[in-house]
């Protein structure tokens, strides 16, 4: 029995190990988030006339709006600076002109005073007009300077009525300047229009669409949204590829972001040094109807020219984001003095846009770059799909031929115990 107990243990005690060395590996990376400038958040409401309906669970539509706002101010994380402006909030007359300037900053975007965010919002009255892209268009000024995650969330009950300044074109155009705001939408019992609507201004900056029937939806989904912009986020650096290789921008590891006009080729440099690998990806976002059957090209070729790989993806009737990647590792060389070699990334597209379709601003592309060391060590190759999985997978079987080996040994001996008595 003692011996028994003794071997239980001692395979305990190698099981523990084993844990704590795949637990704490001798190579963990540091944390190097940067740190960012505080989130900021501006909650855009529609005080249009429609917004007296009463649908939304027996009371109105503002009713419910107001009551969504007062309890996302009570959560609302202490590190997020939130702002509210409205939309068709002052103006009562008929002369569209003016209607479609009324839009007013309720709360200004800063350190959240519940108390005084909560009375501003409870001197509201259902109004004027529905001018969603100049309220946009100002929101996103509201919002202007700093690196932190900035995010618009829009409350609307009906489709704008200021065109022909579409919203959805002034979403696209702030999502051109490549500041890194996203505007979500949410719909009040929305119609086709303006659900079709609400869902493009979303799409055109990556954010999210939701369409509300209930005061805890409303509630929830913005609640959601507000504790969203103070997650950690990396924002992509805005940069401009070009039309050719040799007047490219030259580009380090990182997250970029640019847009790319349909059936363009775009240029960006990186410098890879012997022993190097270059890895890098891009994705274009489809952010308006677009034909069926197309596809995104991402190559590394010379300054010269010539391909050296390339990753390519395709897609058949979606509007969507299409991704692809490649690597590109260069061979280590016996010169400690030689050059890096300049590799030129070309991102095209083959998409085209359906009838009717404005084709400016040029879609939405992420780049991601990545210059690391070489693949020397097995750790850093994938070996059959499994990559650092290998660690775990040499844990265990040392561990099971370890204690197949201990139990013959106790099992032989008690044989011979039993066989002597």
């Amino acid at each position: 029995m003692i011996t028994r107990q003794r071997l239980a243990a001692g395979v305990c005690a190698l099981l523990a190990a084993l844990t704590a060395g795949i637990a704490f590996p001798t190579g963990a990376v540091a944390d190097e988030t940067a740190e960012q400038a505080a989130p900021k958040v501006e909650l855009v409401l529609d005080v249009s006339g429609s917004m007296r309906a009463r649908d939304i669970d027996g009371g109105s539509r503002m009713s419910a709006a107001k009551q969504a706002f007062n309890e996302v101010l009570d959560a609302t994380p202490e590190e997020v600076q939130l702002g509210i402006r409205t939309l068709g909030a002052n103006y009562r007359g008929n002369d569209r002109k003016t209607g479609c300037k009324d839009t007013a900053q309720l709360y200004p975007v800063g350190t959240l005073n519940r108390t005084e965010a909560k009375t501003a919002v409870a001197t509201l009255t259902p109004t004027g007009w529905t001018p969603i892209g100049p309220a946009l268009l100002k929101a996103a000024g509201d919002l202007d300077g700093g690196n932190g995650t900035r995010r618009i969330v829009l409350i609307s009950d009906g489709e704008d009525t200021c065109q022909p300044l579409d919203p959805c074109e002034v979403a696209r155009e702030i999502a051109a300047k490549g500041i890194g705001l996203t505007i979500d939408t949410l719909g009040l019992v929305p119609d086709a229009k303006t659900r079709d609507q609400l869902s493009c201004i979303a799409d055109a900056t990556g954010g999210t669409y939701t369409s509300v029937q209930h005061k805890e939806e409303l509630t929830d989904r913005v609640g959601q949204l507000v504790k969203r912009a103070a997650d950690p986020v990396v924002t992509p650096v805005a940069v401009e590829g070009a039309t050719a290789c040799t007047s490219a921008p030259t580009l380090k590891s990182g997250l970029y972001t640019d847009r790319e006009e349909f059936g363009q080729h775009r240029y960006y440099r990186v410098d890879v040094k012997p022993g190097q690998e270059l890895r890098a990806s891009a994705s274009v976002a489809a952010d308006r109807e677009v034909n069926p059957d197309y596809g995104v090209l991402l190559r590394a070729v010379t300054v010269h020219g010539r391909e050296i790989v390339r990753g390519e993806a395709a897609g058949n009737g979606r509007t969507d984001v299409i991704s692809t990647g490649l690597r590109y590792p260069k061979a280590k060389s016996d010169d400690e003095n030689a050059p890096a070699e300049t590799v030129c990334l070309q991102v095209s597209n083959s998409f085209s846009a359906a009838s009717g379709v404005k084709t400016t601003p040029g879609m939405p592309v992420e780049l991601t770059v990545d210059v690391v060391d070489g693949p020397d060590q097995a750790s850093d190759v994938a070996s059959f799909g499994l990559g650092r999985g290998w660690w775990l997978l040499g844990a265990l079987v040392l561990t099971g031929f370890l204690a197949g080996v201990l139990w013959g040994w106790v099992s032989r001996l008690r044989i011979a115990v039993w066989r002597t008595n």
